[in-house]
C-alpha cells in the first residue's frame, strides 16, 4: 500500500492509473478504524480496479471543540489494518494540505441540515459536504462507499453529487454491528465499560419498536421508544423519528407505500450514538 499525504503526489498517480484504463473506488474516513470500514474496503475491492482510503480527522464538521479533542487517533494502526485489508493507495493530508486558501465550495445543503443531526449538530453537514467535495476533487473516484449507518449523510451526499453534476457512484454499504448489536463506530472505544454494557440497548429498542408498529401507533412507538431507552440511567434519548427513507422527511403515521427508516441518537455518558433501521422496504 502507497501512503501519500500530498494532493499532488496523489493525484499524479492517479492519473497515470486512470490513463491505463483502472477504476478508483473511494472510501474516505477519519480513522479510528474498525471492521464497519474495513467492509467498505472490501466492497471496494470488489467493485473497482485500484481502491483508495483517505485518513483526515475534518475539523470542519465538529460543532463541539471536546468532541474534536476526543475523537480517537490512532493513524498507525489504522494504516496497518487497511494494508492487511488490500488497500492499494491510503490518502493522509494535514489540513493545511486539504484546504488550501483558493478553496471555496458555494453549496448549500438545505432542508436536509435542519433534521434529525443536522438540528442538534449545527453546520456538521456543511462540513461534510465540504470535506467530501475537496476529496472528491481530489482522489476523482469512479465509485465513493459510505456507510448505511450514518445514513443521513449518505442521502446528503448522494445529493449533493447530484447537484453538482459530479461523475461519482455513491455506493451505500450495510450496516456493521458488534456481536451483540450495536452499530460499529469509532466512538464506542470511547465508552466507558458500563455504557458499553448498555450501549446495546439502542439497536435492542429498534427491532422491538419495528415489531410495535404492527400494533401500536407512530406516536406510541415512539413514547415507548423514549420510555426505553430513559429508563436505563446509563443512557439518554436525544432522538427517535422515523421518516422517508429518500426525502428524510418525518412521517405522521405508518404508511406502507412509502419506504421508511427510523433514525435514533442516544447519549451514553458523554459519547453520543447513532444507529437506524429500516422499518419498510
Amino acid at each position: 500500500m502507497k501512503i501519500y499525504t500530498e494532493v499532488v503526489s496523489l493525484q499524479q498517480e492517479i492519473s497515470r492509473l486512470k490513463k491505463s484504463g483502472q477504476s478508483i473506488g473511494f472510501v474516505p474516513t477519519m480513522g479510528a478504524l474498525h471492521e464497519g470500514h474495513l467492509s467498505l474496503i472490501s466492497q471496494a475491492r470488489k467493485s473497482a480496479g485500484i481502491t483508495v482510503a483517505s485518513i483526515f480527522i475534518n475539523p470542519k464538521q465538529f460543532n463541539d471543540p471536546d468532541d474534536l479533542r476526543r475523537y480517537p487517533r490512532t493513524p498507525e494502526k489504522d494504516a496497518g489494518m487497511l494494508e492487511k485489508a488490500g488497500c492499494d493507495m491510503l490518502f493522509m493530508p494535514d489540513e493545511k494540505e486539504m484546504y488550501p486558501p483558493d478553496f471555496n465550495l458555494d453549496y448549500k445543503v438545505g432542508y436536509l441540515d435542519q433534521l434529525m443531526e443536522g438540528k442538534h449538530r449545527k453546520g456538521h453537514f456543511q462540513g461534510v459536504v465540504t470535506v467530501v467535495y475537496r476529496l472528491f476533487r481530489i482522489v476523482q473516484p469512479d465509485m465513493a462507499f459510505f456507510g448505511e449507518k450514518d445514513y443521513q449523510q449518505y442521502v446528503i451526499i448522494r445529493k449533493m453529487t447530484e447537484d453538482l453534476h459530479i461523475p461519482v457512484q455513491i455506493i451505500p454499504c450495510p450496516i456493521i454491528r458488534e456481536t451483540d448489536g450495536l452499530a460499529m463506530s469509532s466512538r464506542n472505544q470511547l465508552l466507558s465499560p458500563e455504557h458499553r454494557a448498555h450501549a446495546p440497548l439502542i439497536a435492542r429498542t429498534m427491532l422491538g419498536a419495528r415489531e410495535k408498529k404492527m400494533t401500536m401507533s407512530l406516536e406510541q412507538v415512539k413514547q415507548w421508544v423514549a420510555q426505553t431507552i430513559n429508563q436505563d440511567t446509563y443512557l439518554q434519548l436525544e432522538y427517535f423519528e422515523v421518516v422517508d427513507s429518500g426525502t428524510l422527511l418525518p412521517v405522521n403515521a405508518w404508511d406502507e407505500k412509502n419506504s421508511l427508516i427510523a433514525c435514533i441518537a442516544v447519549w451514553a455518558g458523554k459519547i453520543r450514538l447513532i444507529d437506524n433501521l429500516k422499518f419498510s422496504s
